[in-house]
C-alpha cells in the first residue's frame, strides 16, 4: 500500500503543468472559496451545475488520468452511495406533540362520569331543490361520483416499489449532501494540486496585506502555513511506514481479540505522534543551523505575483459564475 500514489492528498503535481498551473493562486484562491459558498442555498439543479463544472475542469486541464482517477472514482463512488442511503430514507414522521398533563386539571377531574350524547347529524340540504336526503343516501351518492384527475403534475412521491419510496423532499435532500461533499473536497483538493504550497502562503500573504495595519503577524502565518502544507506528505508516509512495519509481523488478529487489537492500535498511534514530533524537531534544527531568526530577516521571494491577460478572464468568469447563481441558481 503506497498512500502517496493511491491517496495523494495534499500534493503538488509537478509535472505536467496544465493551464491551471499557470494561473495566478490569488486567482484560484477566489475561485476556491466561490465554489465553497456558491452550494450554500442553493438549488439542487445549481450544485449538480457545480459538480459537473469540476470534473470539465479537471478534463480540460489534462490532469493525467494516473493523477484523478483515485481521487474523482472514489469520490463519486462516496457520493453515490449517500445518494442513494438519503434518497431512500424516510423524510420525516409525523408526530404531534402532546403536553404531559392537561390544561385545565380542574376541568378534568370534575368531568362528569357518563359522556353526553353526540348530537344527531343533520340531514343533506340542498337550497336548492325542495326536497331533503338522509345521510345514507347523501354517503352512496358520494361513492358513486368519480375521482377527478389531479389539475397538476405535481407528485410528493417520485418513486415507490416495494419498501422503497424516495419523496421530493428525500430526493432534495439527497442531492444536497451528496453533492455539497464532492464539491467541498475535490475542489479543495483540485487547488492543491495544481497549485505550489509556496504559491499557495504567498498568494493568502498578499491578500493579508491590510491586516498589518491591525498589527498582525501576516508573515508569521504565511510561513506556519507553508510548514504545515510541507508536512502533510511527511504525515502520509510515516503512517504508511508504520502500516507496513504491522503487515510484516503477520499478527493474528482473531486471537488477539478486541482489546488487545485496541492496544497494539493505540501503541502504533503512540509510535506515529512521536515520529511526527522527531520530524517537526528536525526541521526545527535545520532552519537554526541555517542561521534562521525570523520570517521578516530571512524572506525568499520564491513567486512574483502579477496578474496576466488569462488571470484577468478567469476573474472575469467569477463574476459570470455569480451571476449565474443570483439569476438560475
Amino acid at each position: 500500500m503506497d498512500l502517496l500514489r493511491s491517496l495523494p492528498l495534499g500534493l503538488y503535481l509537478e509535472q505536467p503543468i496544465t493551464w491551471l498551473h499557470h494561473l495566478d493562486p490569488r486567482v484560484k484562491l477566489v475561485w476556491l472559496m466561490s465554489f465553497l459558498a456558491a452550494p450554500l442555498l442553493g438549488s439542487p439543479e445549481w450544485r449538480i451545475f457545480l459538480v459537473v463544472l469540476l470534473v470539465l475542469l479537471t478534463l480540460t486541464a489534462m490532469i493525467p488520468l494516473r493523477v484523478w482517477k483515485q481521487q474523482m472514482g472514489w469520490l463519486l463512488l462516496f457520493g453515490l452511495y449517500v445518494f442513494s442511503l438519503v434518497a431512500i430514507a424516510p423524510d420525516g414522521l409525523n408526530a404531534a406533540p402532546r403536553p404531559r398533563l392537561p390544561e385545565n386539571e380542574l376541568a378534568f377531574v370534575q368531568q362528569a362520569d357518563t359522556l353526553p350524547k353526540p348530537a344527531p347529524p343533520r340531514p343533506w340540504y340542498n337550497p336548492f331543490s325542495s326536497e331533503s336526503k338522509s345521510p345514507a343516501q347523501a354517503a352512496a351518492q358520494a361513492l358513486k361520483r368519480p375521482d377527478l384527475p389531479q389539475p397538476t403534475s405535481y407528485r410528493y412521491v417520485v418513486f415507490q416499489r416495494g419498501p422503497l419510496t424516495v419523496t421530493r423532499r428525500s430526493l432534495n435532500l439527497a442531492i444536497t449532501v451528496s453533492t455539497l461533499l464532492f464539491t467541498l473536497i475535490y475542489s479543495t483538493n483540485l487547488y492543491l494540486l495544481t497549485t505550489a504550497p509556496e504559491e499557495i502562503t504567498a498568494g493568502i500573504e498578499d491578500l493579508m496585506n491590510p491586516l498589518r495595519r491591525l498589527r498582525l503577524p501576516v508573515t508569521e502565518i504565511a510561513l506556519t502555513l507553508t510548514l504545515s502544507l510541507r508536512f502533510i506528505p511527511l504525515v502520509l508516509e510515516e503512517f504508511q511506514n508504520l502500516v507496513r512495519s504491522v503487515r510484516t509481523r503477520a499478527i493474528d488478529w482473531k486471537k488477539l481479540g478486541f482489546r488487545r487489537g485496541v492496544q497494539v492500535w493505540m501503541l502504533v498511534a503512540e509510535r506515529l505522534l512521536e515520529n511526527l514530533l522527531l520530524r517537526a524537531e528536525q526541521i526545527a534544527s535545520a532552519m537554526k543551523v541555517r542561521g534562521f531568526t525570523s520570517p521578516d530577516r530571512h524572506r525568499v521571494e520564491w513567486h512574483q505575483l502579477r496578474l496576466k491577460r488569462f488571470d484577468w478572464v478567469a476573474l472575469a468568469m467569477v463574476g459570470v459564475l455569480w451571476v449565474a447563481r443570483f439569476v438560475w441558481g
